[in-house]
């Protein structure tokens, strides 16, 4: 099952004319082929540094190098699950086809540095995306989900395509690397246009709020395909801010504007989650508001946060994808309410997340500043509240247990989350802008204190005393109507 389309699974019934099985195990081996020589490009970029280039085309740096590694990793993992799960499916060579088409557009992507080839692939790699969520011929509900994304899709190629003519024209270079060497020289109506159009294009295609309606209709997508998408191709947004980070930290406003945009898709994400009643609708939701903390995280300055965030995100939300049937069936209703923390739960929760916190700044020296640094170590101590706070509240582990547990699992945690970070942003070292923290403003205090307010309140469940704002959220999550399944004979998988 694919999420609110119960008949999801159609894609992978048995079929008499199913495609021969050559081409799945081909591109299955091709791919882990792949993810090999990516792994030994990294090492070699690693040992030798700088970055390799066909002038005025392509571009290997440590951003290409490291997303290679990720993307095909990812989209191995996919195809290995999918012999499986696609077996003697009518449509499973089109689909292998599709899911290693796409795992080439995104590599390209990462590597093209010419305006025009850029640009094409981002746009190929939405109109493959589509054609995966559609990828199941006669059911009128997924072809619908693929008309839905495809047209946000093709909006998000489009402000694209504004944002490089813009750029073309400020700075006549006519590559990604030309325009970062001359982005001091923005400014006026041409940079304004440019970066606002970048940042809806990375928007559309995070799925942030209000451009997520695509991504809760595109359930009719098979597993392993809903997959690859939550846990790689929404993170295309935190990537393009990256690749145009000399143009989009020329203002310290829109930098304030990109955080207050992430830190609203990661409450509303939050929000939406909670009205779920399916497993995969709630992933869906938990992906929006992952790619707000991304985005919050690039609007702060630290694109090498932002990169490890996403890094991370996929590998938790591929898996979560790839077993949400398991989770539904070792499910099962009960009468045992959580737990209270109670002031020792509390005691603990709160000195773990201080601790992890320090333990984070220590390791990577942010927050010692008096810059947006501050914030980063912030997020940190409010995922670990939450991540703690949930472990003992739910743990079916005596109260002594629970407490001693949760900092002797999360510090050492955060320590391996802030040496990833590390290694990340020195592969990431030679790009033109890695970090570029801003000072804290009046305006920063305000969008984080409005930020903390709003989400202890969801945590408490504030939320859940009023019915209008239910009934808001819930509607606000539906996915379009063209894509749902409503009558009882459409189930007839028959």
């Amino acid at each position: 099952m694919s999420g609110h389309n119960s008949n999801s699974t159609v894609g992978a019934l048995p079929d008499a004319s199913a495609d021969s099985p050559f081409a799945p195990v081909a591109l299955t081996r091709l791919v882990w082929t792949l993810f090999a020589a990516s792994v030994a490009v990294l090492f070699a970029r690693v040992r030798l540094g700088g970055a390799w280039e066909v002038p005025g085309v392509v571009a290997v740096d440590g951003l290409t190098v490291l997303l290679w590694v990720v993307v095909t990793f990812f989209s191995g993992i996919v195809h290995s699950y999918s012999r499986r799960y696609m077996a003697g499916s009518a449509h499973e060579t089109k689909f292998f086809a599709t899911v290693f088409g796409f795992t080439v557009a995104v590599m390209g992507l990462v590597a093209a540095d010419h305006l025009a080839l850029f640009w094409l692939l981002w746009l190929a790699m939405g109109l493959v995306m589509a054609s995966l969520i559609g990828v199941v011929d006669g059911w009128s509900q997924a072809q619908a989900a693929e008309r839905v994304a495809r047209n946000y899709f093709l909006a998000s190629s489009a402000f694209l395509g504004v944002a490089l003519a813009a750029l073309w024209w400020a700075t006549g270079a006519t590559t990604v690397s030309g325009i970062a060497a001359n982005a001091d020289g923005l400014g006026g109506p041409a940079w304004l246009v440019a970066v606002v159009a970048l940042v809806l294009a990375a928007m559309i295609q995070s799925a942030l709020v209000p451009f997520h309606g695509w991504l809760l209709s595109s359930m009719t997508a098979p597993t392993p395909a809903s997959a690859l998408m939550h846990a790689g191709f929404v993170n295309a947004g935190g990537i393009l801010l990256l690749r145009f980070a000399p143009v989009v930290t020329l203002d310290a406003t829109l930098m304030l504007g990109i955080v207050t945009v992430g830190a609203t898709s990661a409450l509303v994400g939050k929000l939406l989650k909670n009205v779920q009643s399916d497993v995969k609708s709630e992933l869906g939701c938990s992906t929006i508001g992952q790619m707000g903390f991304m985005i919050m995280q690039a609007g702060l300055g630290f694109f090498g946060a932002a990169i490890t965030h996403l890094i991370l995100h996929g590998f938790y939300k591929a898996y979560h994808f790839l077993s949400a049937s398991g989770a539904v069936e070792r499910t099962a209703p009960t009468d045992h309410e959580n737990p209270d923390t109670g002031l020792a739960g509390t005691a603990v929760i709160v000195a773990t997340g201080l601790a992890g916190g320090a333990l984070f700044a220590a390791l990577t020296g942010k927050g010692t500043n008096l810059d947006s640094g501050l914030l980063l170590v912030a997020f940190v101590v409010l995922t670990t509240l939450h991540a703690a706070r949930n472990v003992v509240a739910r743990a079916a582990l005596p109260s002594t247990a629970r407490y001693g547990a949760v900092p002797l699992v999360f510090l050492p945690a955060i320590a391996v989350y802030a040496l990833v970070y590390e290694a990340i942003s020195s592969v990431l070292s030679g790009l033109p802008v890695v970090e570029a923290p801003a000072e804290l403003s009046a305006l920063h205090a305000l969008v984080a204190g409005v930020f903390l307010v709003v989400y202890v309140a969801i945590e408490l469940g504030v939320h859940e005393r009023s019915r209008r704002l239910y009934v808001a959220l819930l509607n606000a999550s539906q996915p379009a109507s063209s894509t749902m399944q409503t009558a009882t004979e459409e189930y007839n998988e028959y």
